[in-house]
């Protein structure tokens, strides 16, 4: 069979369509893969044959991250968050005047498309157009019901959460009706995700239940079209791997700070903050600088600093880990069964620190409101004994990396098959 595959972001948004591809090629299929410009290499490395479609990551990225720091911090000044979501939406035009041709041609051939929640919009006209199935992964239940705002947020927060989303549905629908214009579809005044369920689509889940309790039984009606199957990731090794494991042998546990691709805005004061908050505290730290510049900063005995860390090899050796509550790190922290801090700075990461506060396996906080005394008192929070204790708990309930990323091939073979057989 032949898949066509699509997923623009961050290396977390990217590597779930690298992963289930990297499956179905080694099961004979056929396999094709649009990326961002900036992540061809990491797809093609996976053997996979891949075209760029849309802007390099780092092209929207800063104005992201600063559009949510300042959504949390005046989410109560509505003209001023529409303000700033115009100013988000200037890239994401740029994008979706490339991604809906690319795209296009990508699916010709194809007897399924897989997408992620980015642009999932875009997927769903251009299968229509093809009349090919579609499966969809989602990091986080965008579907359930105050999904996004975090715990015990106040009801003017809430009120600006869907301010927002009717603010970002109007500007998707305007997109979306231009791009079916182009393809030659009628006007829908329907929403992409309706159609989806009408269509027998697949949404898969792709992150454990144990997360989101109770959330089976409200999407119980949907007769297994969101199925949830684990996070869908390929734990590959890196060059550190052997120097990480060598330092940590060396002393005692460490614990672990990284932000992945979201760049710290000072690295220097967070460096600093690190290393005198573990001095205090009697702890040593693991510093994965990602996409932050850490160069220059003064040397610190107790603090090591690498470019990348494999999460499946270094999590379990650490005494806690610290980062930014991507849906792939918060997963690996509770599949290795180590207390979580999360810094979060926007879009599902905050309800991944919600996530981790309901299981009672760490906390969480927005890394603008971080302080030294804010980082000291959450550290000694997680390293109580209960927090670990409950870690390896939860640790037991989590599925493998490698069951996930076959459930999802089996899901999309299987849909797949049927539209061949219809």
């Amino acid at each position: 069979m032949k898949f066509a595959l699509a997923g623009y972001g961050t290396r977390g948004d990217v590597e779930p369509c690298v992963a289930v591809g990297r499956e179905l090629l080694r099961r004979g299929h056929e396999v094709r893969i649009a990326v961002p410009p900036d992540q061809v290499g990491f797809a093609e490395s996976a053997g996979l044959a891949a075209v760029a479609y849309g802007l390099d990551t780092r092209a929207w990225l800063d104005v992201h991250r600063d559009f949510w720091t300042r959504f949390f911090r005046n989410f109560w000044n509505i003209p001023y968050l529409i303000r700033l979501w115009r100013e988000l939406w200037e890239p994401f035009n740029q994008c979706v005047e490339e991604i809906s041709p690319t795209l296009t041609s990508l699916a010709g051939w194809a007897d399924l498309l897989f997408t992620g929640l980015l642009f999932e919009q875009q997927a769903v006209n251009v299968a229509e157009y093809h009349g090919i199935p579609l499966a969809t992964h989602h990091i986080f239940p965008v579907r359930a019901k105050g999904y996004f705002v975090p715990t015990r947020s106040a009801p003017l927060r809430r009120f600006a959460m869907t301010v927002f989303w009717w603010v970002s549905r109007r500007k998707q629908k305007k997109a979306e009706d231009a791009q079916r214009r182009e393809l030659g579809l009628p006007k829908t005044t329907g929403r992409s995700s309706r159609r989806i369920v009408e269509r027998g689509w697949l949404e898969i889940q792709a992150y454990d239940e144990v997360c989101c309790p109770g959330l089976a039984a409200e999407w119980g009606k949907w007769s297994g079209l969101r199925p949830f199957v684990g996070t869908l990731t390929m734990e590959s090794p890196t060059d550190a791997d052997e120097e990480i494991t060598s330092w940590i042998a060396a002393g005692t546990p460490p614990i672990y700070f990284g932000f992945g691709s979201i760049p710290v805005p000072s690295p220097a004061d967070t460096l600093a903050m690190i290393g005198t908050v573990c001095a205090q505290l009697g702890e040593r730290a693991l510093v994965c600088s990602g996409w932050s510049d850490y160069g220059g900063v003064p040397h610190l005995e107790h603090v090591k600093v690498v470019r990348a860390v494999n999460h499946t090899a270094t999590f379990p050796a650490c005494r806690a880990v610290v980062h930014h509550g991507g849906a792939g790190s918060t997963a690996a922290g509770l599949r290795a069964g180590v207390p979580t801090l999360i810094l979060w700075f926007h879009s599902d990461q905050p309800y991944w620190g919600g996530r981790v506060k309901r299981l009672k396996v760490g906390t969480a906080r927005g890394f603008s409101s971080l302080t030294r005394e804010s980082l000291a008192a959450d550290l000694r929070t997680i390293l109580a004994p209960q927090y670990a204790s409950r870690a390896r708990e939860i640790a037991t309930r989590m599925t493998k990396p490698a069951a996930s990323v076959a459930k999802a091939a089996d899901l999309m073979e299987n849909l797949a098959r049927i539209r061949r057989i219809g």
